[in-house]
């Protein structure tokens, strides 16, 4: 069993245990330890979104890493995938983002990126927890001259903005998108503005504004809605909304109709694919995806690959068998060829590279799958047991399953970073799949 890493790094609500100064001092420690695998001065980039306690959090983190003799090369508020790149970038050990996404502002995590700016696999998770837990690190602190030292790049953002403009044709521009984005008052509230600008887009930045406490607050890709109001009200062309950290983005098309990681996979994949860039002519998903997703790449000829929910698994199996393009249906899609991670303003170029390219709207693009009506209910629990060896829960499941007569899906599974429990039913009447979701849920309720 985990101790602390959940599908996406560590998380939980920030001075609760694990979130506290306490072990951010022996997470670093631990991180300066693992990642000590060249002959000159190690170095560990930190970065972080907006949250209040990410300075609490920031000098523990820092303070353990040092003490280990390791230097730290700290960015300031910036999205997760600019830690990744810029790890890469500027030749670290390793990089940590301090975010806990899409979660609200009370609550705050680590996501931990090797020197290759990839997730830590499990085997990795599990090493550096044993580190932790095994508490031998006391003896090995160095002294004096030895003693790791903080630097501060001032570069950084100019950096990943050069980095996400250079991901967009250089044939093309943004001129005449009027375009509505929504930064969920988090790490992309400055540079994913400022690219589309200077792009050439005419820009209606909403939630910029970050006070430590309005992260993600009824804004973001959490919030749609939000993005598709100002899109009708403003006339634009397309919204763009991203969680706290920008790792994901949900959009919006011109008619304010919410549009998700589904669809745009779905619309990316066949562009992809008649350009003759999308590898082994695959796209790697998760089990949440529609089924209607599934059927649109069968009759376009395009292979789907499904792994369990978290974009370290897509990357994973990316990297395993050199797919190029893979995502999720919340708006995690990982573009291999340019990124090692998730990027929200980077996808949300790649979408706007296609619009101009075709000429064609959002509307249009999107509409190449249909959605299969799905509902998904988050039960919150005291526990986590297996599902299977709960009775009532798995004869619920099984009457579902055998209700829809192979005419939809059940999926329910445990959420990695929070104590919910998640029922998704898909199917073709949304009367009915509502009826099977909130049975499900009851039953986890009485029995979780």
């Amino acid at each position: 069993m985990r101790k602390l890493f959940g599908t996406d790094g560590i998380r939980g609500v920030a001075n609760v245990y694990p979130i506290t100064a306490d072990m951010m001092v022996q997470i670093g420690r631990a991180a300066a330890y693992i990642f000590k695998n060249r002959e000159k001065r190690h170095r560990i980039l930190v970065g972080r979104d907006t949250r209040l306690s990410g300075h609490m959090i920031e000098s523990a983190l820092v303070s353990g890493i040092c003490s280990m003799g390791v230097d730290v090369i700290t960015v300031g508020h910036l999205p997760t995938p600019a830690v990744a790149f810029l790890t890469t970038e500027m030749g670290a050990d390793a990089g940590i983002m301090i975010s806990a996404s899409h979660n609200p502002f009370q609550d705050n995590g680590l996501k931990i990126f090797s020197g290759d700016g990839l997730k830590l696999s499990d085997s990795m998770e599990k090493k550096t927890e044993s580190v932790i837990f095994s508490k031998e690190m006391g003896s090995m602190l160095p002294t004096a001259g030895e003693v790791g030292k903080v630097l501060t790049i001032n570069s950084a953002e100019e950096r990943y903005i050069a980095h996400l403009t250079d991901s967009f044709p250089k044939t093309l521009s943004l001129n005449g998108l009027k375009i509505v984005i929504d930064c969920a008052n988090g790490a992309a509230y400055r540079v994913a503005p400022f690219v589309l600008e200077e792009l050439g887009a005419k820009v209606i930045p909403l939630e910029i504004t970050p006070d430590g406490k309005n992260i993600n607050l009824n804004c973001g890709a959490m919030h749609p809605e939000v993005i598709s109001a100002a899109v009708k009200e403003n006339g634009a062309d397309i919204g763009i909304a991203l969680d706290g950290d920008a790792d994901r983005v949900i959009f919006s098309d011109e008619n304010g109709n919410v549009i998700d990681g589904d669809h745009i996979m779905a619309m990316c994949a066949l562009n992809m694919k008649e350009e003759n860039s999308l590898n082994w002519n695959t796209l790697v998903t998760t089990v949440m995806s529609n089924i209607g997703l599934d059927i649109a790449m069968k009759e376009a000829g395009i292979n789907v690959v499904k792994v369990q929910v978290g974009d370290r698994y897509l990357l994973e199996e990316m990297l395993k068998n050199s797919y190029n393009f893979g995502g999720e249906q919340s708006g995690h899609l990982i573009f291999l060829n340019n990124s090692t991670t998730g990027d929200g303003t980077l996808s949300a170029l790649q979408v706007l590279a296609i619009m101009k390219k075709s000429g064609k709207k959002l509307s249009e693009l999107s509409s190449v799958m249909t959605k299969f009506p799905q509902i998904l209910v988050n039960v919150t629990i005291k526990e986590r047991r297996d599902l299977s060896a709960i009775t009532a829960v798995k004869k619920a499941i099984d009457e579902a399953e055998k209700r829809l007569n192979g005419k939809g899906r059940v999926l329910v599974r445990f959420s990695g970073t929070q104590l919910l429990c998640r029922v998704m039913v898909e199917g073709p009447s949304k009367e009915e799949i509502s009826k099977i979701a909130r049975h499900i849920a009851g039953v986890i309720e009485e029995n979780l």
